[in-house]
Formats: C-alpha cells, structure tokens, sequence
C-alpha cells in the first residue's frame, strides 16, 4: 500500500468497522430501552387509576375488583406484599416514588407493577402478553366507572384531570358520537355498548372507543402506536453512505496532499540529477509548505555550497598552476646552470615557491575547517592593546616601507580597559589577515585601533592606498576573489584571507565590514563582535 489515500482510508475503514460494531451493540441496547419505555408509557396511567381505586376500597373489595380487573383484562392480577417481590434497589425506589414498573420477561411479554400504597406497602402486578391490546379496554373499563361519578356537564374536564395526573401514555377525550371517525357499523357496535377498535388515517395506529352509559359522549383513546425498534438495516445503510461520503473527502483531501508530494518527490530527482537549480513551487503554512520551504533552503544551499567548491576548484587549480610551473622551470633552469651561484639562485627561487603552496595548503585547510561548522573555540579574556601591539611586532618588518601604527582607540568606560571575551588563536589570525592584506595594498601607512563599548567592541584596519569601489564590497570577502584594478594581482594573496575572517568573526557571533578610511583615504576592515560571549 504505497498511496497515502489507501493507508488512510484503510486505517478509516477498520475504524469504521470497529465502530459499527459498537453501534449494533449500541442500538440493541437503544431499541431495549426504548421498549420499556414504550411498555411503562402506555401501562402507567391504567395501572395508577387501579392503584388508586383500591387504595379506597376494603379488603373484600379489593379481592373482588383484583378478579373483575383480571377478567378484563385477560391477564392473571395479584396483589402482593412489596417485600416478596424480587426487585432490585432502584427497582424498589422507582416504585416507591410511585411511578409504575415494567419488567420485561419475555420478547413481548412484561410483568407491570403498581405501588398501591406506601404505609400498607401493597403492590398490584399483573402479567401482559399484548401490552398495547390488553390495557385498552381495561383502561376504557376504568375511565368510563370514574367519569360515571360526576356530572355530563363536568365529564370532560375530570377526563382531562385524571390524563394529566395520571400521566397517561396516549390521549384520551370525550368526543360526541357524530364527531368520532367511525363508519356506521362501528357506531352501531358503540349504540350497543360494545368497544370499538378503528385504524388511524395513516394506518400506523390504533384508536379505540366507547360509549359512556347514560350520556352522549363517546370515550376515545389514542392513537395508540406499535413499538418500532430501530432496525439495524438502517445503521448499515447509515454506515455505507457516511464511508462513502468520508473517502470521497478524504480522496480529495489527500489528492490535493499526494499530488505536492509527487512534486517534491521529482524535484529532488531532478536535483540528484544535477540539476541544482530545481524548486519545489510553494504551497502555503501547512506541514507540506513549510516542507517545501525547507526543502527549497536546503537545495539552494547545496546549490550555493556546490557552486563555492566549484569555484574553489577551480581557483585552486589556477593558484597552484602558477608555483608549480616556477618549480619545474627551476629544476631545468638548475640542470643547466654552469656556476654554484646561479643554482643557488634558482634553489631560491624554487624555495619561495614552495612557501607559497604551503602557504595557500594552510588556508585552504583553515577556510574549509571553518567552513564546515564552529570549531572548538575557547573564549578567554583578550587584551586588545597586546593583541595589536603583537601584530605590529610581526608583521612590521616584513614591509619596511609601510609604517604599520596604532590609531587613536576607546576603551570601555566601566574601568575593564581593552579586555575582550574571544578565541585568542583565531581572533590573532583574523587580525593578521587584515594587516597583511592592507600592507600589501597600502602606500605608506596602516592604522589598527578599537573602541570597547559597554556590550559589542570593534577592530579597525586602514591603509592610505588606492580603496575599493564600493560596489565590490559585499563580493570582496569572496574565497578565491582578488579585484583587478586598483588591487592589482600584482600584490600577490590568494584571495582567502578575507574568507577566513569573515568565518572566524562569524564564530564569535559579530560581522566583518568594509568602508572608506576617512583618516587615510584608503580601504577601512573592521570587524565587530558581542564583548562578552
């Protein structure tokens, strides 16, 4: 599975699965509760009428309605003591807040019980088949006997009481024969006094009515619904339609995701193929974006790193070009030589060459050390008036014509002096590199002076020769680059002085610049770090 769609869609897919099988279980438990509820909605009103009645009667009375009721209803009735029934805390509690309880102890069939009182702790419990069928005519039994107690005039007003404090789970109403939904045999039925039982307009429901003795209303209850549970062809049919809507926004969701993917995917191809100047086009703030950001600085500094070794290859080709050819020229010249002082000569000669590839071998070696990452630097307290007293002891007398002095300098105002935190090795290196490139450079004179402020310092170097035009500054630190005109090539370097300073005072968390010397006309380096590290 190498599409990132298939990964993700899988993993959704067994997910989906898992929950599926939660929600079958979920539903059963669904269509089970909502059955009792079904059950305690339509025997709660019919069984708290009964309750009720019997609270009111003696004994006797009690046995002989417990009988008519059960006739009635075609289920055998009981009233038993609450203690002798195995009901559960909560089971108890319901019934003792008196509200009625049906348990259920078979597909269709239940068990309903009834707290008849709380001081006598009676229950009535009756068991149902049909719980829907069977209560309808007890209940129309028992309205009917309770209405026949008042006034036609007040008739319905106590039906609607007794539906409200009964809590019944259907309507109930008196309605005058004319205005029932009844054909004329179903009227006939009622004239009769038998109790009819008609299907609703939608064919889904139950209606039942009766006729009040000796009054013109006819009692309707309902409609009266069958329970519906849930089926669970409905969840799986739910289930198809959610999958199939969820990996069609996936697909377009990682479509769009695998597509950036495939570009970044064939733009590092193209790299690896040595086209370097490959991008990935840029895609906004998402992960893949800023991938693709990254992905882009890499390439460009790969690109920029492939470029200066290419450079630096080439340069150090021509650097070494020139020294070797002196020294083979010097090794013919010495075959040829007739006399001990022109050997010694040539020997000179090819001595100074040598020197001059060690020379650019050490710098090659510095640049690329410093090139690579920080090196172990080891900051120490530097005194910068000995730092530069020492620089002017060993460089000074390798050009006696150029007066290398110090300038003017600033120390710190807080009483340290000169003192500096630097590498001491490395910051002496950068120091010498710039002296030697302004001696080589300079007419007459080169200047070295500082200022110490209170939390960055700077070094400065200033010669009074021809300058720099100031639109080779930002080139001049360059590796291998030596300008032509007014720094003619003739002054010798080989271009990676500047380099190496530019790495070491990068190192020391500053910069390296470059400016016009107002002091002396010529070219001005300073470098320019934090004071403390």
């Amino acid at each position: 599975m190498n599409s990132i769609f298939l990964r993700i869609y899988g993993g959704m897919l067994t997910a989906f699965v898992l929950v599926a099988l939660l929600g079958v279980l979920s539903l059963h438990l669904l269509n089970e509760v909502r059955s009792d509820q079904y059950r305690e909605r339509l025997a709660r009103g019919t069984f708290s009428l009964m309750t009720d009645n019997l609270a009111a009667m003696t004994p006797v009375e009690r046995r002989r309605a417990v009988v008519v009721w059960g006739r009635l209803l075609g289920i055998p009735l009981a009233l038993e003591p609450l203690a002798g029934q195995q009901l559960d805390s909560r089971a108890r509690n319901r019934l003792l807040d008196g509200q009625v309880l049906v348990e259920q102890t078979g597909p269709h069939a239940a068990k309903v019980y009834g707290l008849m009182s709380d001081t006598e702790q009676l229950v009535l419990v009756g068991e149902v088949q049909q719980i829907s069928e069977q209560l309808a005519r007890a209940t129309v039994y028992l309205l009917i006997d309770e209405l026949i107690r008042f006034p036609i005039a007040e008739q319905p007003q106590r039906l609607q009481a007794l539906a409200a404090s009964k809590e019944f789970g259907f309507n109930l109403r008196l309605v005058k024969p004319q205005d029932a939904e009844l054909d004329d045999d179903q009227r006939r039925r009622i004239d009769e006094g038998d109790t009819v039982m008609a299907l609703g307009k939608e064919g889904d429901s139950i209606h039942v009515f009766s006729g009040v003795t000796g009054t013109p209303w006819v009692l309707e209850i309902g409609p009266l619904y069958q329970m519906n549970p849930y089926p669970p062809q409905l969840l799986v049919l739910i289930g198809v339609i959610a999958l199939s809507l969820i990996g069609l926004i996936v697909y377009l969701l990682v479509r769009q995701l695998e597509q950036r993917l495939l570009g970044l995917e064939e733009t590092a191809t193209r790299i690896a193929l040595g086209k370097l100047e490959s991008r990935v086009p840029g895609g906004g703030a998402d992960s893949v974006g800023r991938l693709a950001a990254a992905f882009n600085a890499m390439a460009e500094h790969l690109q920029r790193s492939l470029t200066i070794q290419r450079e630096m290859v080439r340069a150090v080709s021509h650097e070494l070009r020139t020294p070797v050819a002196r020294l083979r020229f010097g090794l013919e010249m010495i075959g040829d030589a007739q006399t001990d002082a022109a050997r010694r000569k040539y020997m000179d000669g090819m001595d100074g060459d040598i020197q001059d590839l060690d020379k650019l071998v050490d710098e090659m070696l510095t640049y690329a050390r410093l090139e690579q990452g920080a090196p172990a630097l080891n900051f120490q307290p530097i005194d910068l008036d000995a730092l530069l007293d020492q620089v002017i002891d060993e460089l000074a007398p390798l050009r006696p014509g150029v007066r290398v002095e110090r300038g003017p300098s600033i120390p710190a105002v807080d009483g340290s002096g000169a003192l500096v935190e630097a590498e001491w090795r490395y910051l002496h290196r950068a120091l010498q590199n710039l002296v030697s490139n302004a001696m080589r450079h300079a007419e007459s004179r080169v200047r070295l002076s500082y200022q110490v402020g209170l939390k960055r310092c700077r070094l400065d170097v200033e010669d009074d020769g021809p300058g720099i035009p100031e639109a080779e500054w930002e080139r001049l630190f360059t590796p291998f680059l030596r300008l032509d005109d007014s720094r003619t090539r003739a002054s010798g370097g080989h271009g990676l002085g500047l380099s190496i300073v530019r790495r070491i005072i990068y190192w020391h968390g500053g910069r390296a610049q470059i400016s016009r010397s107002e002091a002396l006309g010529g070219a001005c380096f300073s470098l320019v770090w934090p004071r403390k590290q």
